[in-house]
């Protein structure tokens, strides 16, 4: 099922790819790796081959400007090790790379899936996550993939209590992708839960009694998620390199939750766009409190994705690249599934996220010149 999924996405960046025009990638037409090749996954590549900056560049006002620290290790050094071994060029060896790992991805999600539903339901849920519309992005030389794989195997070890086990996959999924926030979040309130619960339950006799495995890699998890920005001050001797590349992209200062209202404000007028952030975290709580949610997905996973729901809206600047951010939220596809045991409705979800890939693709993917200059990222 994961290959065929795969390979509907070879077909659809192949199609899409066949008619791009003339763009910073080439004067026309695209193969399939070329094509897939494209946008962040240069960044990716200058890592692999020139490694991080020893300073952040700027620009004459001082503003940091686009540069490789935005982006986190794990996947390019991997890939540069894979070339190294093989020979290989990077179009071909990333992609590879971003391929197997969804294999992998897959397998982890369908026993994470089936820790929680019926075989039946579990291979359902992990369907709907291989045809979302953004799923092709699992098979590009991009850090999805990859952080899938951990994200998914971090999950599981937790759920099944095997902290220790857990704790190298963590820290490695904490430098793939800039997710360590939340999911260490996410591990201290279950663990907070958990231990209220024992404490009621007369289960907690000591306090010391609460000191337990979760509570160690949720410590490990806060160390690893601040990882990242404190190596980027370590080796340019800047503390804030990391969080000034990031708002890079945006051209302004970090600014907590406001983005989400300026962007409301400019798709739905300023009524309505006031409005919309409102409506949409009364609706991501509905959908956490739904009886189909709760029946089929641990503590920790509805706490995973209130958590990470939380973090993007705190942090996120929201524009196209949303769509793809919104992919650690794969738990929901369980219940999704579970939603409703007709055929016809599964199948016709499986192909609704399947024409979906193609327009993400063909709209976000393929590249077009705005008139202001630039285009959409993907």
């Amino acid at each position: 099922m994961w290959a065929a999924s795969r390979a509907w996405g070879w077909a659809v960046y192949t199609t899409v790819g066949r008619r791009q025009g003339p763009g910073p990638w080439g004067d026309g037409a695209l193969g399939y790796l070329a094509f897939a090749g494209t946008w962040d996954s240069d960044w990716y590549e200058r890592i692999a081959e020139e490694g991080y900056p020893a300073t952040v560049p700027r620009d004459a006002s001082g503003r940091a400007e686009e540069n490789a620290w935005a982006f986190y290790p794990v996947f390019p050094l991997l890939v540069r090790a894979v070339m190294a071994l093989t020979g290989g060029g990077w179009d071909a060896t990333a992609a590879a790379v971003s391929l197997l790992a969804g294999f992998g991805a897959a397998v982890l999600v369908l026993r994470l899936f089936r820790c929680l539903a019926e075989p039946g339901t579990a291979l359902w849920g992990l369907a709907f996550v291989a045809f979302a519309p953004v799923a092709p992005v699992l098979q590009v030389p991009y850090a999805e993939s990859l952080h899938l794989l951990l994200l998914a195997a971090a999950l599981l070890l937790v759920l099944r209590g095997r902290h220790l086990a857990a704790a190298p996959v963590v820290l490695l999924m904490c430098l793939t992708r800039p997710a360590g926030v939340p999911f260490a979040a996410a591990l201290g309130l279950t663990w907070l839960v958990r231990t209220v619960r024992r404490a009621r339950a007369g289960r907690l006799r000591r306090a010391r009694d609460a000191v337990d495995g979760l509570l160690g890699l949720t410590v490990l998890a806060c160390a690893a998620a601040l990882a990242w920005p404190a190596i980027a001050w370590w080796a340019t001797g800047e503390p804030t390199a990391y969080t000034d590349t990031e708002t890079a992209w945006r051209g302004e200062d970090l600014h907590l939750v406001r983005p989400w209202f300026e962007t409301g404000a400019e798709l739905f007028g300023p009524l309505l766009g006031a409005l919309a952030p409102v409506l949409l975290v009364a609706a991501g709580a509905v959908v956490l409190r739904a009886r189909v949610v709760v029946a089929r997905l641990d503590l920790l996973l509805r706490v995973w994705i209130a958590c990470y729901a939380v973090y993007l809206l705190l942090f996120l600047h929201p524009q196209t690249s949303t769509f793809r951010l919104l992919l650690p939220l794969f738990p929901l596809a369980l219940p999704l599934a579970a939603l409703s045991s007709s055929r016809a409705y599964r199948v016709a979800c499986v192909l609704a996220g399947a024409v979906l890939q193609l327009v993400w693709v063909g709209w976000l993917w393929h590249w077009r010149q705005l008139p202001g200059g630039g285009d959409y990222p993907p």
